[in-house]
């Protein structure tokens, strides 16, 4: 079966490009799997991919490539557009709504459709309209599954199946490093400003302890006013970006998400996987899903003393080793339900069904 991976993007530092990519390796394990991206901007992509995974692109934005269409939409459209039409494949997984959109209007008919969605569309306008088109959409989430069944009352039908972690053997916590770790992109919406403030009580309680953060992005500047204005330069570190998050998570004790809003949860089951316990917003959909207090990490309600409670969240853990301890177990649990191969036999049943 020759199965064709759809991505804006192949080569971006982004929890759904992991997500695919892990995907994609897994199931080249027994397959013919070619990952395709919309936009080729670096050499390689910043996550690892299996050897057997085939890469292409559409566009080559990388410095110095000469083009002969013009820059810009247009060239995009007319690629995509090619492209889709002239698709040899089994199938083909989409991973935005945009792409799920043109999929559904020019792939060819006998190719198996799915769109995998994290988020919701900004515009539902066209996925209303061009998504019963589509064979199925599938979601990482049970809550995600049931706003995309509302969105789409006229099909095609919605499915659940998570995430996959990559391969193991996975690097396993020693929990004895006093060190809270966060990783990903340094957007507004992550809420890394809200994870400095809430370390800053922290470290005044406990200042042998540190905040590592992983990962890169236009807030840095600010981020890094923040802790100069707080004074946390000897306790708070900006560790740059890693493809090997896991490694990194698995030198700390405890990691933190503070994002506003999160449909991934990609870093969250990477902490967990290193058997590291969590402590998120409760408000946050993709940790929320995840993270089960007492279980496998704590959830913090969200309100306008959120830098105090979040604190004391953090605090209760590091002052409590067997707690530590208890919670990475359960991580530990949570994290096997991902493993690539399971996953990529949900995959292939739904696919097998669909088919």
């Amino acid at each position: 079966m020759k199965v064709s991976l759809l991505l804006t993007s192949a080569y971006a530092m982004r929890g759904d490009v992991r997500a695919t990519l892990n995907l994609a390796t897994a199931l080249s394990e027994r397959h013919d799997v070619e990952v395709i991206s919309v936009r080729r901007q670096k050499e390689k992509p910043f996550f690892p991919v299996g050897p057997d995974v085939a890469m292409r692109s559409l566009i080559d934005a990388r410095p110095g490539v000469r083009h002969l269409l013009p820059n810009g939409q247009v060239r995009t459209e007319v690629a995509l557009w090619r492209l889709l039409r002239n698709l040899r494949s089994d199938v083909l997984i989409t991973t935005r709504p945009g792409l799920g959109v043109q999929a559904a209007r020019h792939a060819p008919r006998e190719t198996l459709k799915i769109a995998r969605e994290w988020g919701r569309p900004a515009v539902p306008g066209p996925v209303k309209r061009f998504y019963p088109r589509l064979d199925a959409v599938v979601t990482a989430t049970e809550s995600a599954g049931e706003e995309w069944g509302k969105l789409l009352t006229d099909g095609p039908a919605v499915h659940s199946v998570l995430d996959a972690l990559p391969g193991g053997p996975w690097p396993r916590s020693r929990m004895d490093n006093r060190i809270v770790a966060a990783g990903g992109r340094w957007v507004p919406v992550k809420g890394y400003d809200r994870l400095i403030r809430a370390f800053a009580i922290v470290a005044d309680k406990r200042p042998d302890w540190r905040l590592r953060l992983y990962g890169g992005g236009p807030e840095e500047r600010r981020l890094r006013a923040l802790v100069r204005d707080l004074d946390l330069h000897n306790h708070v570190y900006f560790m740059g970006t890693t493809p090997d998050l896991a490694g990194e998570f698995a030198k700390a004790s405890i990691v933190a998400t503070t994002s506003r809003s999160e449909d991934l949860g990609m870093a969250v089951l990477e902490a967990m996987g290193c058997g590291v316990p969590v402590v998120a917003f409760e408000g946050a959909r993709g940790p929320k899903e995840f993270v089960a207090t007492g279980y496998n990490g704590v959830l913090v309600p969200e309100s306008e003393d959120e830098a105090r409670l979040f604190a004391a969240a953090l605090l209760a853990l590091i002052d409590d080793e067997r707690r530590r301890r208890s919670l990475a177990a359960g991580a530990l649990d949570t994290a096997v339900r991902h493993a690539a191969g399971d996953v990529a036999e949900q995959w292939e049943k739904l696919i097998a069904d669909l088919r």
